[in-house]
């Protein structure tokens, strides 16, 4: 809102303007406030006393002032041997918070489970929570990373938490799609980590996932990831770490070859790419799901056709049934079974 910029009010959490009081204290005694209200007061945003409603993103809902208080004392002993001064306006910001905390407690308010979900606007928040639970962790860290190769840029971006956690001892379980195997990024990312990293591959995976400790998960909050779900609520974190461990149970090592096919001229991608067909999936669905190109996945469904003789998208149906092709891959042990030579045109 024009007039409202951040630069009218160059202040810190320990001392709030006038009308991010009103507004905050307004929050943290009715759970919540319309957006509309804030917009005087971008400085509730900016310090993050205020942040999206999971629930409906009209409304804002406040940051517990316990939290606050944690921030604020967390700031003050970094700094404290550098600026003295400090020292008495954050006791006194405490004892604010701390009586709204008081405040709150006696109403028994609902907005004290905020904390549980968290909406995490803009790349910038994203990173600052990351680095925050990143500095928290001290036993392990789980992560679901879709998509097909790992771009540099991407592998290079969450590198300094990795080494961080690496330096103290934390163990890190990661896991791909098979295409990611490609990507000699990643193999160099993981031949830096030693064995503080173990990875291992899917067909296909879930959305992006990191869970630190068991305890915080990260998960994204719109299609583009510039919005994020912050998750601290002890059964949603325990319900993805279960998907995260049955996915781990059924991938593959990095280190190990994939499972043979057991068909001859059909590689794991083309079987992986059968079973979605008969699923009844388009190419661009499959093509997302495996992590690789519209492109690729349509050359594949033209080599499909080609190896076992069909002429026309429904006979490759018909085809990939009768090989055994539209159920889940095969394992290694599966006896050979080989498709006669035929010629006929490609399935585009």
């Amino acid at each position: 809102m024009a007039g409202h910029g951040t630069e009218e009010h160059p202040h810190g959490a320990d001392r709030l303007c006038e009308a991010g009081d009103r507004v905050y204290s307004r929050a943290v005694r009715r759970g919540r406030v319309p957006r509309t209200d804030a917009e005087p007061v971008p400085c509730l945003l900016d310090l993050a006393l205020l942040h999206p409603d999971p629930d409906d993103m009209d409304w804002l809902v406040p940051t517990s002032p316990q939290e606050v208080m944690t921030r604020l004392l967390r700031g003050v002993y970094d700094e404290v041997r550098d600026s003295q001064r400090r020292v008495g306006s954050a006791v006194a910001a405490v004892e604010w918070y701390a009586g709204l905390g008081r405040q709150l407690q006696a109403s028994a308010s609902p907005s004290t489970e905020g904390t549980a979900i968290r909406v995490l606007d803009g790349l910038s928040r994203i990173q600052a929570a990351m680095d925050e639970a990143t500095e928290a962790c001290t036993t392990e860290v789980l992560t679901v990373q879709p998509g097909g190769i790992r771009r540099e840029a991407e592998l290079t971006e969450g590198l300094h938490r990795a080494v961080a956690l690496r330096g103290r001892g934390v163990r890190m379980r990661d896991l791909y799609t098979h295409v990611a195997r490609h990507g000699q990024g990643l193999l160099n990312y993981l031949e830096l980590m030693g064995d503080a990293v173990e990875a291992r591959t899917l067909d296909e995976v879930i959305d992006r996932l990191i869970l630190f400790d068991r305890t915080v998960a990260f998960i994204p909050a719109n299609a583009d990831r510039t919005m994020a779900l912050e998750l601290r609520h002890p059964a949603v974190v325990e319900y993805l770490v279960t998907v995260f461990e049955r996915l781990w149970r059924l991938a593959v090592p990095l280190t190990a070859a994939l499972p043979d096919t057991g068909i001859e001229g059909i590689s794991h991608r083309e079987q992986s790419i059968a079973a979605l067909l008969a699923e009844g999936h388009q190419d661009a669905v499959i093509a997302e799901r495996l992590g690789i190109s519209v492109r690729t996945c349509r050359a594949h469904i033209a080599r499909l056709s080609e190896t076992l003789g069909a002429a026309s998208r429904t006979q490759l149906g018909v085809r990939i049934a009768q090989v055994g092709l539209d159920g889940p891959p095969r394992t290694a042990d599966v006896p050979t079974v080989t498709i006669p030579d035929q010629e006929s045109p490609s399935v585009r």
